[in-house]
């Protein structure tokens, strides 16, 4: 490898990197919105590398989801991208896929960096990478907190292409001067709404002075609040804006039922009446809060029921044991909150139960997107309360998506 010419001095930046200054006002903010922007419907029309069509073939992709569809062609031809796009909808697999298709694997630095706000999501992004390039020896490396430095030094001193990680840590590789930027050529913030409402501004303005001027940036995310279109003043020239509207969300091949409990107690007998469903297949059921997961555990297990649980709360090493237990198939039963919902994709998993409807219509497509990734079959069960009912109408009209009762077969659409 080249030796380290390059010192971790922050570069001398122009205000954005056609030398413009920031743009002061939101409106004045021009994108070519998802209209403008063609849909290739096959991968094979979209000149990628023949290793890489082999290795998003194997695993498993036969065709381009909504966003992949559009974004993929500008983020490979260079532009500056703002993907609007929700949980469930290929986005992980569209990272991976396009910075497998800009790396030269000739050339032993890192070439792109991908920012998430949790390390499950940049410890899947890594995995979703190393998978779809499999035939192109790409190396990718995530760097998070909770693990070892020394294996984040040794990795990165031996060499990698993309490293996938939280703010914070690759923040602390770029000052350490081990983590160099010299060759990097694409920055992406994904699900950046998320990342900048737990407060990593500072760390990405951090990261984003080290990187070299001519940087293509692509943003992805849900929402588009104020900070974002800050950022994208500051950071991006003439972005391409690609918006997947909800209706285009991957709800299809997912079935939805719900299952009228009426009192909260009577949701326990429920989940016992199907656990002999769940273990068909693999199953996350989630529940809103921390407490909630530990309760259900251990009633589940005092009934002698066989099932893991996960929640933010516990240590890291804990986590991974847990995701590697289920991905595994060692257990078939996952009992977590929403720190699951968002970008995490196990194969197996065809059946999602929400043993509580989620606090907000958004975290209903995170959730249940779980199941029937990229048109798998997959069932959602929702347990209703009497007082759920207007949550659950809701839903339905904001999806427009229908909801049925539970057919008494339900074991047989699994």
């Amino acid at each position: 490898m080249a030796a380290a010419t390059a010192s971790a001095a922050p570069l001398n930046r122009p205000g954005r990197r056609n030398g413009q200054g920031p743009i002061a006002d939101d409106d004045n903010l021009v994108f070519e919105t998802s209209h403008g922007v063609e849909a290739i419907s096959s991968f094979d029309q979209m000149g990628i590398k023949d290793d890489l069509l082999r290795g998003i073939y194997q695993y498993g992709f036969e065709k381009p989801s909504a966003i992949q569809q559009r974004a993929v062609l500008p983020i490979i031809k260079g532009r500056d991208v703002i993907a609007q796009a929700q949980s469930g909808t290929g986005k992980t697999s569209m990272i991976a896929l396009t910075v497998c298709q800009m790396v030269d694997t000739s050339n032993r630095e890192v070439q792109a960096l991908i920012l998430s706000p949790t390390r499950e999501l940049a410890a899947q992004t890594e995995k979703v990478i190393l998978a779809v390039g499999d035939f192109m020896n790409i190396q990718a490396h995530a760097c998070i907190g909770g693990k070892s430095v020394g294996e984040d030094i040794r990795k990165l001193e031996y060499g990698v292409h993309v490293v996938s990680g939280t703010p914070g840590r690759v923040c602390d590789m770029i000052k350490r001067r081990t983590l160099r930027t010299r060759a990097i050529k694409l920055l992406v913030l994904d699900e950046s709404d998320e990342m900048l409402s737990r407060g990593f501004k500072d760390q990405i303005y951090d990261v984003y002075r080290y990187l070299p001027p001519e940087l293509q940036v692509v943003l992805i995310s849900a929402t588009l609040p104020h900070e974002i279109l800050e950022i994208t003043s500051k950071f991006m020239t003439d972005p391409v804006r690609i918006l997947v509207k909800r209706d285009e969300l991957t709800l299809e091949g997912i079935k939805q039922f719900f299952v009228a409990v009426e009192r909260e107690e009577w949701k326990f007998d429920t989940l016992c009446d199907l656990y002999d469903t769940l273990t068909i297949t693999q199953a996350v059921i989630f529940c809103n809060t921390k407490r909630k997961v530990d309760w259900l555990t251990e009633k589940m297990r005092s009934n002698n029921f066989t099932v893991s649980s996960m929640h933010g709360d516990m240590p890291q090493k804990e986590r991974d044991a847990i995701m590697a237990e289920f991905r595994s198939g060692t257990t078939r039963v996952l009992i977590t909150t929403d720190v699951w919902a968002r970008g995490l994709d196990v194969q197996q998993v065809s059946l999602v139960i929400n043993y509580d409807l989620p606090n907000n219509r958004e975290l209903y497509i995170h959730r249940i997107g779980r199941s029937g990734r990229f048109g798998r079959k997959g069932v959602a069960i929702n347990f209703v309360r009497s007082d759920d009912i207007r949550i659950l109408r809701d839903i339905e009209q904001y999806y427009s998506t229908q909801i049925d009762e539970m057919p008494m077969n339900v074991a047989d659409l699994i």
